[in-house]
């Protein structure tokens, strides 16, 4: 069962809600929240839940930003007129697309598990960084997370850990693949075009290392959510697969990151990926496997509410909204 908030028609009430150790978290009225934000345009739903077996999930949007070309990030292999026909083919503008960034949160087994965090304050003023807003709305507090759980190292999965040089997440502890930690920290393999995102990861990852619990392919995050490896998009990238009374939902992060421009063209360069070949690789496994175990699937730049299953007919894959 799944519910959309976006189309309350009286926003009167922010709720915060404390939680009590080992009690469910309670649901806000979504009709005395304000659950829409032009972003930019038009008004649109920020918050999704998901009833999936005895976890709740909830998509959160971080924000959403306008593009000014396709090629590049996406389709680098294409020439200007292939590009053009498979968007108009899709009814997408031919030379713009839109990049949206949705955080899930998992409560299961009486944990909170937050998968991403966002741009934080550098998405804001530019239409993104407001997950802390998209928590208060959905009844959660900051201090309500008990993990955070990281796909990988790019800015938008990682910014949003802290706030004003503080930990925004204040009673959390953190997990991350190990591959994609000891990459990042040691800097060798990094490509020369994320020198700056390296230096965010100095600031805001790194220091964690306390904090967190280095992932390995197939471990256990908390009973019922387990990772899976993903690597090219980053070196380490990770992926989160949630099972619930026989239900599942694959957290993906970033093994594609357009519905159209790299699902449905697996084997096409993306300009985001550190490491391209591998990329396609993983593009193909992951959406072959999702496929096969017809998996829903939750994926940070899909559209908003992020989650939908693959099809493949005639060859090629298709996004199908859930």
């Amino acid at each position: 069962m799944a519910e959309a908030h976006g189309f309350a028609p009286t926003p009167s009430k922010r709720f915060h809600l404390t939680k009590p150790q080992n009690s469910p978290k309670l649901a806000p009225n979504p009709n005395e929240s304000p659950w829409m934000e032009q972003l930019p345009n038009p008004p649109r739903a920020t918050i999704h839940r998901l009833t999936l077996g005895q976890a709740q999930v909830i998509t959160l949007l971080d924000g959403a930003q306008p593009r000014d070309s396709i090629n590049p990030p996406f389709l680098m292999d294409k020439s200007p007129f292939e590009i053009e026909t498979i968007a108009k083919d899709q009814n997408l503008a031919p030379d713009s697309f839109e990049n949206s960034y949705t955080p899930t949160l998992i409560h299961l087994n009486g944990q909170v598990i937050l998968i991403d965090t966002g741009l934080g304050a550098a998405g804001r003023g530019a239409h993104a960084g407001r997950l802390k807003t998209r928590l208060t709305e959905a009844g959660f507090a900051p201090t309500d997370v008990d993990i955070v759980a990281f796909t990988h190292c790019h800015p938008d999965h990682i910014a949003g850990v802290l706030e004003d040089g503080v930990p925004t997440f204040a009673n959390a502890r953190y997990v991350i693949g190990r591959r994609e930690f000891d990459a990042w920290a040691d800097g060798t393999e990094i490509p020369p075009q994320r020198a700056q995102n390296r230096e965010l990861f100095l600031r805001t990852i790194a220091p964690l290392a306390p904090r967190m619990t280095f992932l390995e392919d197939t471990q256990t995050v908390v009973s019922g959510l387990v990772s899976q490896t993903a690597f090219g998009h980053s070196l380490g990238h990770m992926m989160y697969r949630l099972e619930s009374d026989g239900q599942a939902l694959l957290i993906w992060g970033d093994v594609t990151n357009h519905f159209v421009y790299s699902l449905q063209f697996p084997d096409s360069p993306v300009a985001f990926d550190d490491d391209q070949e591998a990329a396609k690789e993983t593009r193909k496994r992951v959406l072959d496997m999702v496929v096969t175990d017809r998996l829903l699937v939750s994926g940070h730049h899909m559209p908003f509410p992020a989650l939908g299953h693959v099809e493949r007919t005639a060859g090629q894959y298709r996004w199908i909204p859930f």
